[in-house]
């Protein structure tokens, strides 16, 4: 194993957001009366099945290739990040401030094995929400804040951490590739010693958009500063070369406020990461040994959507609080209709939310109205990035209080969809 280089710092402002789900919003416009380029609804199992009927047939392909959506939401995908949250609990717990980072960063990679999927998730509508609590002592909640441009808010947290993020994207087309710039803002709040971690993942590459197979890589650095000492971690993530020669691969060091290297770091984003005490020199100390940190956990075998076990329990009510918002992902039709395999109900579905969202816009500037989400406040804090300004939202701790007025959050054993309408709505439950 060769040393990782120490000084590659290319200074990234950007967050872990809901953009790692790259694919979709790369080839992809929000569902509010934009033009859309190029999604089918096909049956993932290889039939040739696709939704028909009239208008809502929504029959669509980019340059003769065809892609298909995946019965999640990119609100939903936002939650994925949160599969291995006990590291975030560990660097808590730890008292070492290069341990500290290196759990907290061992948890920013996790996700990157869920983020390879290349299925479409559904665009957010302006308004719909994601919960999720019963996994780790957590409750999370996120919500599509803004549609031109689509941003989505989160807010995670338990007794060891809050986790707060902006997300939005930008895209570079580039032939049979797109490159795609996470313009956002990710922190965590270990809650033991106040301690402020700001993330800043690398952007990542879309290949063989036209022609190939289509996979994704995410080559450059991650970085995770403790804005509360000035320590960080910073880990290189490999580009994939001939072959595949590289590609998973991530090494790094902890670094000290001084700039001095403290802990090596190396593993495969796909995999596990393993660190190890390093001298000034970024070598190994004498009498040490690597240790691992964080390995991938048991997936599914064979599933049609090459969903992780945690995906599944994300899309399921078994994460769901008693008092579900009606704006909750689960509860659209068409993303519910994929899930039970109607695939002519879910194109109808959809084109029908599509219709509605345009019908409530038209609604809300005739009144002369804005948007306001109901759970994160816009706030007068722009962070400016390599890509442009990012304006950013805060959790506002209304859905604190409407958990509490719910009483027990606790999961619920059943929930009838069918009598449960999805309502993100907020100028009256419109339909075409």
């Amino acid at each position: 194993m060769g040393s990782p280089k120490k000084n590659e710092s290319k200074g990234f402002f950007a967050a872990m957001s809901s953009g790692l789900s790259i694919f979709s919003n790369a080839m992809h416009r929000s569902v509010n009366g934009d033009k859309e380029i190029g999604v089918e609804v096909i049956n993932p199992e290889g039939g040739k099945e696709d939704c028909r009927g009239g208008s809502t047939k929504r029959k669509m392909e980019t340059r003769g290739k065809r892609y298909i959506f995946e019965p999640m939401t990119m609100l939903q995908k936002m939650a994925e990040l949160m599969e291995y949250s006990y590291l975030l609990d560990r660097a808590d717990e730890c008292e070492d401030p290069y341990m500290r980072l290196v759990y907290a960063t061992s948890w920013a990679i996790s996700v990157y094995y869920a983020y390879q999927r290349t299925w479409k998730p559904f665009n957010p509508i302006l308004g719909e929400t994601y919960e999720m609590v019963n996994h780790g002592e957590m409750t999370f909640i996120a919500e599509q804040v803004s549609h031109h441009p689509p941003m989505s808010a989160g807010h995670a947290e338990n007794e060891h951490f809050t986790y707060d993020v902006t997300s939005k994207l930008k895209t570079k087309f580039l032939g049979n590739s797109v490159d795609v710039y996470p313009v956002g803002r990710t922190r965590v709040t270990l809650k033991r010693d106040g301690v402020v971690l700001d993330l800043v993942p690398p952007p990542t590459k879309v290949n063989n958009l036209i022609f190939g197979r289509t996979w994704i890589d995410s080559p450059g650095e991650m970085i995770l500063t403790n804005l509360t000492t000035g320590d960080k971690a910073v880990l290189y993530f490999q580009p994939c070369g001939w072959f595949g020669a590289g590609r998973y691969e991530v090494d790094g060091y902890v670094y000290n406020a001084a700039e001095e290297p403290k802990v090596l770091m190396t593993g495969k984003w796909n995999e596990s990461m393993s660190y190890q005490p390093c001298d000034l020199e970024g070598e190994p100390l004498p009498d040490t040994e690597l240790k691992e940190v964080w390995h991938v956990a048991d997936v599914p075998e064979n599933d049609k959507f090459q969903y992780t076990y945690f995906a599944h329990k994300i899309n399921s009510f078994d994460t769901a609080p008693r008092k579900l918002l009606a704006s909750d992902s689960r509860l659209r039709p068409d993303r519910y209709a994929l899930e039970k395999g109607d695939l002519s109900k879910a194109g109808a579905e959809k084109s029908s939310l599509e219709e509605r969202q345009r019908a409530e816009k038209r609604n809300r500037e005739a009144k002369g109205h804005e948007f306001r989400p109901r759970w994160f406040d816009l706030t007068e804090e722009v962070t400016p990035t390599p890509w442009g300004d990012l304006e950013v939202y805060h959790f506002n701790g209304k859905y604190t209080e409407h958990q509490a007025s719910a009483g027990n959050s606790d999961s619920i054993n059943e929930v009838d969809v069918t009598s449960t309408e999805f309502n993100p709505w907020q100028y009256g439950n419109l339909s075409t």
